[in-house]
C-alpha cells in the first residue's frame, strides 16, 4: 500500500549516485522536485495544471501533491473560481516548507544568512574584512550558523536542507586587486573550505562560485523571463555564467561561463579579460588616481553621486568591454537576453546597461537585436541569495542536467 512520505524523507532524498538504472524511488523523488520546480517558477499551480505541463497522470499528480503538502511543503492557495464544477484550487510554496542557510564569501566582506523556500531572507550577518582570511571565516561561519539555528523555532529546525556558500574561484590569486601581500591569501591554497565548513558544523555543505551563485538567484528568484541568457556580475571582480534551456551550465569543469576571463578590447588599445575592465575595482583605483574617497564603492545602501570624471569613464569603458562580451557570447550561442547586475545602486546599473547598449548599437552586428540586454532583478545580494538557492537544488528543487544523468 502507498504511503505518504513524511516532510523529513522528502528532504533527506539526495541523489549519492550509487544506483544505477531507474527505481521506482528515485522516479518519485525527481516527480516531486519537479512538481516543487513548477510550483516555484509559476506562483501557485492547481493539479490539472501540473499534470497537464509535466505529462504525468491526473492521480499520480494528485498524489503527488497530497504529499507535499502533508509535509507542508506547498500550501493551498485562493481557490479558482467561475469554472463549471468544483472550485480549482492551487497549491503554492510554504515559506515555512523549507530552509537553507547561505553564505558569501567576498574579497570587502562576507555574509551568512538564512532564506526561507520562496527567497525572503529571514536573517543576515554581516562581516568587514581588509581580505578573507581562512581561520576568520571558518569562525564567523560557524558562530553566526549556530546563533541564527538555535533562533529558529525548534519545529523548525530540522527543515534546514544544508548551507551553500558561494566565493570566488583561486582567491589567491586576487592579492593584486585587493593591494593585499600575496601570502596573506597564499593560505587558501589546497584549502577545501566547503568540507571544512562540512565538518565543523555538521551540515551539508555545498559550493560555488560566486558570479555562478549570483547567476542562480536570478534564474530562481529573479524575473527575467528567460531560459536561454548570459549573466554578467560586476562585483570587486566582474564575472558570470550562462543558462541553457533553463539550466545553469557549470561545464565540463565548472569553470564554463568564467566570462571575467573573456578577452575584450582595452580602452587604449589591445585586449584585456573583461574582469581587467569592468571591475569595481578598478573603478575603486581610477578614484584613488584622482583623488577621490573610493569608500562609497564598499558601502552597501549608498549612493555613487559626486564621484565625477572617474565614474564616467569607468562606466564608457566598462559598457564597451561588455557590449563585446555580449558579441561574443552570442556567436557562441543564441542567447536572447543579457543580463547584468552587480554591488551598485540601481541607478550606476541603469547607466552601465545603457552604455553596453550604446556600444553594441556601435558594433552593428547581424542580430544582436535577438539578445535584449537587461537588468537583473536581484541586485547586490544576488550572490547571497544564490549561496542559498544552492542546498534547495540539491535536496529539494530539479536540477535537470543532474537528474538526467541520474535517471539514465
Amino acid at each position: 500500500m502507498h504511503r505518504a512520505r513524511t516532510q523529513s524523507e522528502i528532504l533527506a532524498h539526495t541523489v549519492d549516485g550509487s544506483a544505477t538504472g531507474i527505481n521506482q524511488a528515485r522516479l518519485r523523488a525527481y516527480n516531486e522536485r519537479t512538481v516543487l520546480s513548477l510550483i516555484r517558477r509559476h506562483g501557485s499551480m492547481a493539479k490539472a495544471d501540473i499534470a497537464r505541463r509535466t505529462g504525468l497522470s491526473p492521480q499520480t499528480a494528485s498524489v503527488i501533491m497530497r504529499e507535499l503538502e502533508s509535509a507542508e511543503l506547498v500550501v493551498r492557495d485562493t481557490p479558482q473560481r467561475g469554472r463549471v464544477g468544483q472550485p480549482s484550487v492551487p497549491m503554492r510554496l510554504n515559506p515555512d516548507g523549507a530552509f537553507a542557510l547561505g553564505m558569501k564569501v567576498g574579497r570587502r566582506s562576507s555574509e551568512v544568512m538564512l532564506m526561507d523556500f520562496v527567497g525572503a531572507m529571514r536573517e543576515r550577518r554581516h562581516l568587514a574584512h581588509a581580505y578573507p582570511d581562512v581561520d576568520e571565516l571558518e569562525h564567523f561561519a560557524a558562530t553566526q550558523v549556530r546563533m541564527i539555528v538555535d533562533g529558529l523555532d525548534a519545529r523548525l529546525r530540522p527543515r534546514i536542507a544544508g548551507l551553500g556558500v558561494a566565493m570566488p574561484l583561486r582567491i589567491w590569486e586576487w592579492s593584486a586587486a585587493l593591494d593585499t601581500p600575496p601570502r596573506d591569501l597564499d593560505e587558501w591554497r589546497g584549502v577545501d573550505f566547503v568540507q571544512r565548513l562540512e565538518r565543523r558544523l555538521g551540515l551539508s555543505v555545498y559550493g560555488a562560485n560566486d558570479a555562478m551563485a549570483a547567476c542562480a538567484a536570478e534564474h530562481v528568484f529573479g524575473s527575467s523571463g528567460s531560459e536561454h541568457f548570459v549573466y554578467f556580475y560586476i562585483s570587486s571582480v566582474a564575472g558570470g555564467s550562462i543558462v541553457i534551456d533553463g539550466d545553469i551550465v557549470p561545464g565540463r569543469i565548472g569553470r564554463a561561463g568564467a566570462l571575467g576571463a573573456m578577452p575584450v578590447p582595452m580602452p587604449d588599445g589591445g585586449l584585456a579579460p573583461l574582469a581587467d575592465i569592468a571591475s569595481i575595482h578598478v573603478l575603486e583605483a581610477m578614484l584613488a588616481d584622482a583623488g577621490r574617497d573610493a569608500r562609497p564603492l564598499c558601502q552597501p545602501d549608498t549612493s555613487w553621486d559626486g564621484l565625477g570624471d572617474p565614474l564616467d569613464r569607468w562606466l564608457a569603458q566598462s559598457g564597451r568591454a561588455l557590449a563585446h562580451a555580449v558579441a561574443a557570447a552570442l556567436s557562441v550561442y543564441d542567447f536572447d537576453t543579457a543580463i547584468i547586475d552587480g554591488t551598485f545602486p540601481a541607478a550606476i546599473r541603469a547607466a552601465l546597461i545603457e552604455a553596453t547598449r550604446s556600444e553594441l548599437r556601435r558594433l552593428r552586428l547581424h542580430d544582436f537585436d535577438a539578445a535584449a540586454v537587461r537588468p537583473g532583478s536581484i541586485g547586490p545580494q544576488a550572490r547571497q541569495k544564490g549561496s542559498a538557492s544552492l542546498p534547495f537544488f540539491a535536496r529539494l528543487l530539479l536540477d535537470r542536467r543532474r537528474w538526467r544523468r541520474e535517471l539514465r
